[in-house]
């Protein structure tokens, strides 16, 4: 609590007018509409999306290798939060995040901005082949989301750890990894749903190659914090 204080501080200044808004995560597609009572009313909110028009809400989404993305109207003042990891990926959250604020506020595709956070790269993020069958199932273009990484990979070579076997190097007969770019399936929702390529903008750095800069689940085995990414729609003057 002392952090999110000091976050908001440093963010808001006094936080006159600005309330945060959180959200029991669960690797869903569950979308939740919130205003101001919302604030206080954090445990009953379970679900991995929020959006809002309401001035003074910070919407906040807690990531430590999964994807942040932030969606903004800037026509009719609305934003939204989405907490995309692979599964979310598969479930098209930030797709059907986009498809609620059309449907909830007027919004318009050509209208949106969309940020992108810091999250695990395809560098660092090996999944099992179930993974890539699921996305294979959703997506035409799921194939280009992955890559095969083997011995002689550039990528093993800079981070030996974590590939490291029993056996000497060219004698393992576990074959290469699969790895995902889960920022990459995210950008691709969001051109799928209407906004230009133009209008998205994307964080380029790996949480798990970065432990100075940010929390990885991956890399600190499931034992590490949380970064917290937020959007929101600023108060005007003199409102209460």
């Amino acid at each position: 609590m002392k952090n999110r204080e000091r976050f908001l501080r440093s963010l808001c200044g006094d936080r006159a007018g600005f309330d945060l808004v959180t959200i029991r995560q669960v690797h869903s597609s569950l979308i939740w509409r919130v205003g101001r009572e919302a604030a206080s009313a954090e445990s009953q909110l379970t679900g991995d999306g929020l959006i809002t028009d309401k001035p003074g809400l910070l919407l906040g989404i807690l990531t430590a290798d999964c994807v942040p993305v932030l969606v903004a109207d800037l026509r009719k003042a609305a934003v939204g939060a989405f907490h995309a990891g692979w599964r979310g990926a598969v479930d098209r959250i930030v797709e059907k995040g986009v498809g609620r604020m059309r449907m909830e506020f007027g919004s318009r595709p050509e209208d949106l901005v969309a940020a992108i956070g810091p999250r695990i790269g395809p560098c660092c993020y090996p999944v099992g082949e179930e993974v890539r069958q699921r996305f294979e199932a959703q997506f035409d273009y799921a194939g280009e989301l992955f890559r095969e990484v083997y011995d002689s990979d550039p990528v093993r070579r800079k981070y030996p750890m974590l590939f490291l076997t029993a056996r000497a190097p060219g004698h393992s007969d576990l074959g290469p990894a699969t790895h995902l770019d889960l920022a990459d399936a995210n950008r691709r929702q969001l051109m799928a749903a209407g906004l230009r390529p133009e209008a998205i903008h994307s964080i380029g750095e790996c949480t798990s190659c970065s432990p100075r800069r940010f929390f990885s689940y991956r890399r600190e085995q499931a034992l590490s914090g949380r970064m917290m990414s937020v959007i929101g729609i600023r108060p005007s003057p003199g409102s209460s």
